[in-house]
């Protein structure tokens, strides 16, 4: 539920406890933010140069709780409360001002002198948290003033291609979540943490641990364009990992990561049981499968596989910096209009949905951290590349904001993805018996032995920088190989999932009817933030898997305590 308010403008707050109006402590923080954004806006300025034009005050606090246990025992039991401040200082105008270009950042920041902290006291002390505002805007001021004469500098010397604003208006934004405050039964999560790993105990395994934790992350953001935000997330989290050995000595993993909004999105302890129990029966047939040779040839990706290969393989070429950052590949620069996909594919960006069927998704948020408003983006339609996504930060031919800029903590926030959605024309789609049967009839085209299915995927990894290749790395866990002549399945293990995105997007060939979701989180140059992909099993004329890189370690020399 939304609920607007209008605040006071600039107060005077003596150094005691915060108070807001309805004894909400949130309201006042934002209004002591307001405070000092308000002094900075109207009085920063250094003699003989420019005031800002911009600036914003980001304040995010965490609240983490977390419980781990290991063969049964409890191993980690901990709280932690955290609060840090970004603030983003812009000197010139929204068509050329003082922010550094990724490649530029090291060049301009000053290594030497007083640092501020970014950490804000916990404490609800107005004086002392704008004390640590005060420092960090006088500091981001002055690096503002110097990085714009330098890039002034720079335009005499260097050929501009063309030109792209630097910054993007927004409208002014006024919102405050409901307060959101984390479910947390100590006793019982301590229980469940033992419950569940003690599964793993009394089997010859390396490891076999879960852990349940809560994040709950409440950001406030002011700006001197108006906007007035608190905005509020919590995700629960139940992990579990167990780490076995095959008789060559190859590691195996398995495990899973569950997420919820809510505590009661997350499965029950039967269900959370039975797929420990899976996971183990895993680790004994991966144990006894084959060693995959390296194969190039027709797969099926289940779901969340293709979810991962598309938001490795596409939705990273599709954020908006890497569009001007010359030391980025680039992938699809300028191919707005061309098809870059089979026809029959649309891809999406959607933020502003919570769920998909009865899933929760990670990716959901309904304004990002620059306060702009979560938008349903279309990227590829029909095949078609339609836009990127952005940030604040403009791209050729894309001036505003489609509300992807994300970061965590104090990074800078980027055009990030939320939640990637992969969807099939509906003329296009088959099913899953459809589709297997269509993977042996290419299989028998290409006069291969076998094809495979891709089951299961740990998550990926991408090399967007110029300097590299420009490919995808996929790490699947669950891989069968599909017998040509019979159909029949058998588990493989000790490979990854390898490829160029433009060559390997070529080659899907047809969808599922069907539809899975994967949850996760996404690292890169603006810190780790919660995604989601929706996707169907996707089938592709040609994959390429290599043999993965796993260390073969001598097993221990004695038995575990409890196969005495």
């Amino acid at each position: 539920m939304r609920a607007a308010i209008a605040l006071l403008g600039a107060l005077c707050l003596p150094a005691v406890a915060l108070a807001g109006p309805g004894g909400d402590p949130r309201q006042a923080l934002l209004a002591a933010m307001e405070a000092e954004l308000d002094r900075s806006t109207a009085k920063l300025r250094l003699e003989d140069h420019e005031a800002p034009y911009f600036i914003s005050h980001r304040l995010v606090e965490r609240d983490e709780v977390a419980v781990e246990a290991r063969f049964g025992a409890l191993l980690f039991d901990a709280t932690e409360q955290a609060r840090v401040a970004a603030v983003d200082v812009r000197v010139g105008s929204y068509r050329f001002d003082s922010s550094e270009k990724p490649e530029d950042m090291l060049l301009f920041e000053p290594m030497d002198g007083f640092r501020p902290s970014k950490a804000v006291p916990l404490d609800d002390d107005p004086e002392a948290i704008q004390a640590t505002l005060w420092l960090l805007t006088d500091r981001a001021y002055k690096n503002a003033l110097s990085t714009f004469l330098q890039k002034k500098a720079k335009k005499v010397t260097e050929v501009e291609d063309k030109h792209v604003d630097s910054f993007s208006k927004a409208p002014a934004v006024k919102h405050v979540d409901d307060a959101a405050k984390l479910a947390v039964d100590r006793a019982r999560w301590r229980q469940l943490a033992r419950t569940l790993s003690a599964r793993f105990r009394g089997r010859d395994l390396l490891d076999g641990s879960v852990r349940i934790s809560a994040d709950h992350d409440r950001t406030y953001l002011v700006n001197s364009e108006g906007t007035r935000l608190i905005a509020e997330r919590i995700i629960y989290q139940i992990a579990f990992h167990a780490v076995g050995q095959a008789p060559d000595g190859m590691l195996l993993e398995q495990g899973a990561t569950l997420y919820g909004r809510r505590w009661d999105e997350l499965p029950d302890e039967a269900a959370l049981v039975a797929q420990v129990d899976e996971a183990i029966a895993n680790l004994e047939a991966l144990a006894k499968a084959p060693v995959a040779d390296p194969y190039t040839g027709p797969a099926i990706l289940e779901p969340e596989a293709t979810g991962v290969f598309f938001h490795e393989a596409v939705g990273h070429r599709l954020e908006g910096e890497r569009q001007n950052d010359e030391k980025e590949g680039r992938t699809f620069k300028g191919q707005i209009g061309q098809r870059i996909l089979p026809e029959f594919l649309t891809v999406r960006d959607d933020p502003t949905t919570p769920r998909y069927a009865d899933q929760g998704l990670n990716g959901w948020y309904r304004f990002d951290d620059e306060g702009v408003a979560a938008q349903n983006t279309f990227l590829v339609q029909n095949g078609v590349l339609k836009a990127f996504l952005t940030s604040r930060t403009p791209v050729e031919g894309t001036a505003a904001s489609n509300g992807h800029g994300r970061a965590q903590g104090t990074h800078r926030p980027m055009a990030r993805m939320g939640n990637l959605i992969v969807e099939g024309a509906k003329a296009g789609t088959v099913s899953r018996k459809k589709l297997k049967a269509m993977l042996l009839d290419e299989v028998r085209k290409q006069g291969k032995p076998y094809g495979l299915i891709v089951r299961d995927i740990t998550g990926g990894n991408t090399n967007t920088s110029s300097y590299g290749y420009q490919a995808f790395k996929g790490i699947p866990r669950m891989v069968y190989r599909v017998d040509a002549k019979t159909g029949t399945e058998t588990l493989v293990r000790g490979v990854e999932m390898v490829g160029t995105p433009l060559t390997v997007v070529s080659k899907v060939k047809a969808v599922s009817d069907e539809m899975g979701v994967f949850n996760g989180y996404c690292g890169a140059e603006s810190g780790y933030v919660p995604v989601s992909a929706v996707a169907p099993a996707a089938l592709f004329t040609e994959i390429e898997l290599q043999r993965s890189q796993k260390d073969k370690e001598r097993p221990p020399i004695l038995t575990p305590p409890w196969r005495r």
